[in-house]
């Protein structure tokens, strides 16, 4: 078999009803008989079925009966298969596709999206403005789809004076000069509907609130006047009464009395003081704080403004504020070593005639950073002088032969110092304490060890980053100081040009030893003789005040002043030491300064002794 075309085009009715049938194009079989064109068949689908007939000559011909509507909407078209059979063996037979376009049917109405729609505009809104946008939509194709907007036919003219619509666009606008005093809420229906041969209709409604403006003068009514008003009249007499009316409404419609400000009120800060923070070796110019205050006054009485008192001149150089907003300004770079707090004060004035203004006080602490390294105090490492410590041989493990002593300019955790042996000439003969810096002896000196020892000690703070420096300390093993003076011009360089001025030192100090020997022997001698002029004078007078020793150092019994000023007999006791020396003053002068002076020279040597012997010794930390 085979058909006239490979496709068949239909056009169909979405309205057309269930049952009807359409004829479709036949195909052709020059066979004959059995193997002529026998059937038809027609692919599966949910619409249409297929109903095949015979004419008289024998001829077999299909229609398409509809049996379910069709829906444009849901589909818009259908593609079919029709197939034509032979009775031949094998069987041949020929397709055909068939496409099938449902046509549109204004089958649905418009919608509106909402079936209220609500707005306001002010009175006084010019013509032209925008009111509100109504839409709708038409599921139907072409003509039957394409909406026209417009007023339903119960709409007052009063409302088509005053509003326009846009009948394709569905925008609602004003028209006319809108009057909240005469109408305050349009109530406007509107419709829509498509183009179709029937056309479908939909309605909607619009609710305008005018919103009123304050457009109205206030009206004074004189109900009454009293007149007219005897002289004698006392304050208080009612003269007239007066109706004040204003057609529009809420505030709009109040009488307003306007109360003019005082300056009565003084600037308020959110705090009495500021303690601030900051951290030294800062940027200068940068903003550390903001002094925030408000003033309940308005215009001018409100206006603050910020000063820095200059109670301390040096503030005035360090910071800086700013008079419109209060943000307090470092000009320099800060030290924690150099100081900690500053105290200022900042005045906040308004513009009020004449001005009120509060005072807040600022503290700014400057918080310690880790800038400075540990300085080593003892031994000294900025001079050329020697500084050796002497140990004598054979001395036992943890003896202490001497002290680094540090300090660190820095506070609290950056300026804690440890110490720890670096670099030594026999590292296992001595120890550092981790936190005294106290040096001792980690085992008995043996007599193999070297004479002579370095030690380079490390101090390091707890800072971050740490900072450190070194210590060099020489000790030397020996028994006495000429041992160590010898012992260090032997281990001095052949050709150092300074080894003649070292040995004149040398001789300076033996012979500076010698005189005072000398001078003290001498000193001694004389005390003696006077010494017994005193116990003669003490035996032959009954006059002497005595006083009972008691438990005063000689300094102490020097300082006292508890005798007359020009004579008297004091007993004195060395520190450490069970015996007493009778000291005996003669007439000098009347100034106990030099009643005092006069004492002190006169004084015993050996107690003198005791004195510089003591001063001369290093401090231990806890002194």
């Amino acid at each position: 078999p085979v058909f006239p075309s490979s496709q068949a085009r239909l056009e169909i009715s979405e309205s057309v009803a269930a049952g009807a049938r359409f004829p479709l194009e036949s195909a052709q079989d020059p066979d004959v008989g059995i193997n002529s064109l026998q059937t038809y068949q027609l692919s599966a689908n949910p619409h249409f079925a297929l109903d095949v007939q015979t004419r008289v000559d024998g001829s077999k011909y299909a229609e398409l009966v509809l049996e379910k509507e069709l829906d444009r909407e849901e589909q818009r078209e259908l593609h079919l298969v029709l197939t034509a059979l032979d009775g031949g063996s094998p069987p041949r037979s020929a397709h055909v596709q068939i496409h099938i376009d449902v046509v549109d049917a204004n089958d649905n109405a418009p919608v509106f999206n909402q079936s209220t729609y609500k707005a306001s505009v002010r009175e006084n809104t010019a013509t032209g403005t925008l009111v509100a946008r109504i839409s709708a939509y038409d599921l139907d194709d072409g003509p039957n789809g394409d909406i026209i907007y417009s007023f339903s036919s119960h709409t007052p003219a009063k409302v088509r004076e005053l509003f326009a619509l846009d009948s394709a666009t569905g925008e609602l606008r004003v028209k006319g000069q809108l009057d909240y005093e005469e109408t305050k809420l349009y109530e406007i229906y509107l419709q829509a509907k498509d183009k179709g041969a029937v056309p479908g209709v939909a309605h909607c409604k619009v609710l305008v609130e005018v919103v009123d403006v304050n457009d109205n003068a206030p009206e004074v009514t004189v109900t009454s006047v009293y007149s007219p008003v005897p002289e004698d009249a006392a304050p208080g007499t009612v003269v007239a009464l007066l109706s004040v009316t204003d057609l529009d409404s809420h505030d709009n419609g109040l009488i307003l009395v306007q109360v003019s400000d005082v300056n009565d009120n003084a600037p308020k800060s959110s705090q009495d003081s500021y303690d601030v923070y900051v951290l030294e070796n800062n940027m200068p110019g940068i903003p550390i704080l903001n002094v925030s205050a408000t003033d309940p006054d308005l215009g001018r009485n409100a206006l603050l403004s910020y000063t820095l008192l200059q109670g301390d001149p040096t503030v005035g150089h360090i910071f800086s504020i700013n008079r419109d907003n209060g943000t307090l300004y470092l000009l320099t770079s800060l030290d924690h070593e150099d100081q900690v707090e500053f105290s200022m004060v900042v005045q906040v004035q308004d513009g009020g005639s004449p001005p009120l203004a509060t005072n807040v006080s600022v503290s700014v602490f400057v918080t310690d950073l880790n800038d400075n390294a540990p300085t080593v105090l003892y031994p000294h490492p900025n001079t050329t002088a020697t500084y050796t410590d002497v140990v004598a041989p054979g001395s036992p493990a943890g003896h202490m032969v001497t002290k680094v002593v540090a300090v660190d300019a820095d506070a609290g955790y950056n300026a804690w110092i440890s110490y720890t042996l670096l670099q030594a000439t026999d590292p296992s003969l001595f120890s550092v304490g981790l936190h005294s810096g106290e040096i001792f002896t980690a085992r008995q000196l043996r007599e193999d060890d070297a004479p002579q020892h370095t030690l380079v000690i490390l101090l390091k703070d707890h800072g971050e980053p740490v900072l450190s420096s070194s210590a060099t300390v020489s000790i030397s093993v020996a028994e006495m100081v000429k041992e160590v003076l010898t012992d260090l011009t032997d281990v001095a360089p052949a050709n150092d040009p300074r080894k003649h001025v070292t040995f004149y030192l040398i001789l300076a100090v033996i012979l500076v030893s010698a005189a005072f020997f000398i001078t003290m022997l001498s000193v001694g001698i004389f005390k003696c003789y006077k010494w017994r002029q005193s116990k003669e004078l003490f035996n032959s007078s009954r006059s002497t005040l005595y006083r009972t020793p008691g438990p005063f150092h000689h300094i102490d019994a020097v300082r006292g002043g508890l005798t007359p000023p020009n004579f008297y007999h004091q007993v004195y006791l060395t520190t450490d030491s069970r015996q007493s020396d009778l000291l005996c003053k003669k007439p000098f002068t009347s100034s106990p300064l030099g009643s005092r002076q006069s004492t002190m020279r006169n004084g015993e040597p050996g107690l003198y002794h005791q004195i510089v012997g003591t001063a001369s010794r290093l401090p231990t930390p806890a002194e």
